[in-house]
């Protein structure tokens, strides 16, 4: 039997991961999911956001659905995501951004750069070292190779007028597309995210490093309408974890406001993850049904709650089942 582990985390992780949860066991019975708990709620309660038993049940799993955690400003707290990412060397983070007119698909370094983990806090500075290595870029440019030749071009996003470390990550770069023959191009980062704004059509695969990833798509998901409109796959070589690209949330959390597209749209990328391409085209095409009746949540300036156009969307879930 095949096995989903379920992250909720913390936030409105509460709310949006059972809605796409509901989704995936309306479409896949067969499915066998199990919960995790991990984040920061999980920190208060023990003291430990995440141990080696959690990480070892996540391995365990065929996939993972994860909501989001809350990773506060300590420098004692270790962030989850971080150590999940490492832990299953999820290296290729892959955030796909659609609406009529264009498909982008921003490939992004997920277990180095920035976020490498490596840091020092002292009186007087701290330090966070951003690592860009031949191995970690080799492969994620190769990973977007393997997604570009499924569609048109590459653009390689870096900042390699200025640091070092991209001139470094642009060469390797180099090297592999123009190997593999493929059409592509190259944007300083900040010039990138502007463009990207103006002119989406003229945009299909962007690689880029991990923080610049990070903000690069968050950035991208204006074109969409938001982060609760933007889904996400983590990969690895073994492992595979699912997640809306927005945040916890605090603020919002509780309320029963939260978008759950995002969500919805993350378990449709598993499914796709596991070959089931019909039934994550039936969470989309929910989606758009689902809409196109006005049922909208705040953001969107409708007036359901989370629970409620989760509600319509498994309804027209078991619908087409029964057709």
């Amino acid at each position: 039997m095949t096995r989903i582990a379920v992250v909720e985390g913390d936030g409105i992780g509460h709310e949006v991961i059972p809605v796409a949860a509901e989704a995936l066991s309306t479409l896949r019975p067969d499915l066998e999911l199990f919960s995790v708990e991990v984040g920061y709620h999980r920190w208060e309660v023990t003291g430990c956001p995440c141990g080696d038993r959690d990480i070892a049940r996540l391995k365990t799993a065929d996939a993972i659905l994860f909501g989001a955690v809350t990773t506060p400003p300590m420098k004692d707290y270790q962030s989850v995501v971080l150590r999940i990412r490492k832990e299953l060397d999820l290296y290729a983070n892959l955030r796909p951004v659609k609406e009529a007119g264009f498909d982008i698909l921003i490939v992004r370094e997920n277990t180095e750069g920035l976020y490498s983990g490596i840091e020092e806090i002292g009186p007087d500075r701290a330090t966070t070292l951003r690592v860009v290595t031949r191995a970690g870029t080799e492969r994620i440019v190769r990973a977007a190779i393997r997604e570009t030749k499924k569609r048109r071009h590459l653009t390689v996003g870096h900042k390699a007028n200025v640091l070092k470390s991209d001139v470094f990550f642009r060469t390797i770069c180099q090297e592999e597309v123009m190997a593999a023959g493929l059409v592509w191009k190259e944007r300083y980062i900040d010039a990138l995210a502007l463009d990207l704004l103006l002119h989406p059509t003229e945009y299909d695969v962007v690689v880029t490093t991990n923080i610049f990833g990070d903000i690069l798509s968050d950035v991208a998901s204006y074109l969409v309408g938001g982060l609760g409109f933007v889904p996400s796959a983590n990969i690895g070589d073994r492992y595979a974890l699912f997640e809306p690209v927005h945040g916890s949330a605090p603020d919002i959390a509780g309320k029963d406001i939260a978008n759950p597209i995002a969500a919805l749209r993350s378990a449709g990328m598993l499914l796709d993850y596991l070959g089931d391409s019909a039934s994550a085209s039936s969470i989309e095409s929910a989606i758009a049904l689902v809409l196109s009746r006005g049922i909208k949540t705040r953001d969107m300036c409708g007036t359901a709650g989370t629970r409620e156009f989760g509600a319509a969307i498994v309804r027209e879930l078991e619908r087409a089942a029964r057709r």
